[in-house]
């Protein structure tokens, strides 16, 4: 066993303050694992949805037509759905049953992203996956919540507007379940915001400078894609997802000035 000279300091160890080394086959391995388990929770998400299929339909995908139907202000029509294709009912109810899966397993999902990322993370930051997987599922949860209760009731308000006595609302069934999907899912997205500012923070990519620099520019941006998502030229509509968007872009910029410092204190 070899000694230490007089006046040598002993190496320290610090491991600490590197993240693990992989190998690229050793990598691979890690990914097919996460991969087995985040599909693993998608389908036993899928199952579970698939059994209270009707429910989901009926009780929660129905309920905002329902609503405006019960409620239509004069000069609305009421939003009649119908099956236009055979065995089209099937196939949006295994559609619904897999996107509900992934919704259900989002948790699982954000985990085994993060897990999966953890290696290259300092020892440090790997103490707050637990926490990152909390927050990204609470935001993408609250981003649905947004579309349902606020953005769904009022874009199908203003489509109960847009028929005449000529022209009713008869709309296929799997047009208007693609229409509620692709509305949660991309606030639900959007909602995600704070959370990328933070990844990019701390990867030096995004600082807070450069968000306020160009602050009213990305305003603008939001106007503009707040007008896109909406239907018709409602403003009411575009005020509802434009004000959210502007806070979460306003909390962005707290949440990188907050990963940058860190970011700077561990370098």
């Amino acid at each position: 066993m070899a000694a230490h000279t007089q006046g040598e300091e002993p190496e320290v160890d610090s491991d600490e303050h590197k993240p693990d080394e992989m190998s690229f086959l050793d990598h691979l391995e890690e990914l097919r694992w996460r991969v087995v388990k985040a599909v693993i929770g998608v389908v036993v998400g899928s199952l579970l949805c698939w059994v209270y299929i009707e429910e989901i339909v009926h009780y929660v995908l129905l309920r905002p037509v329902q609503a405006v139907n019960s409620s239509l202000e004069p000069g609305q029509q009421a939003i009649h759905l119908q099956n236009l294709k055979p065995f089209g009912l099937l196939f949006m109810y295994m559609e619904i049953a897999l996107v509900g899966g992934i919704i259900l397993s989002l948790p699982n999902l954000m985990y085994q992203l993060w897990a999966f990322i953890a290696p290259g993370l300092l020892p440090k930051e790997r103490r707050y996956i637990k926490s990152i997987v909390f927050f990204t599922t609470f935001c993408f949860l609250s981003g649905i919540s947004f579309a349902y209760f606020i953005m769904l009731p009022s874009a199908l308000n203003f489509l109960a507007g847009l028929s005449t006595e000529e022209i009713a609302n008869n709309i296929a069934i799997n047009e208007y379940m693609s229409f509620v999907v692709s509305v949660i899912l991309a606030a639900g997205v959007i909602f995600e915001l704070p959370m990328v500012s933070w990844f990019l923070s701390k990867l030096g990519i995004l600082t807070p400078a450069f968000m306020r620099h160009y602050r009213k520019h990305a305003i603008v941006g939001i106007l503009i894609v707040s007008a896109v998502l909406t239907p018709g030229t409602d403003p009411v509509s575009q005020i509802l997802l434009a004000i959210p968007m502007i806070v979460l872009y306003e909390i962005s910029i707290w949440i990188s000035a907050a990963a940058q410092k860190k970011r700077e204190q561990t370098a």
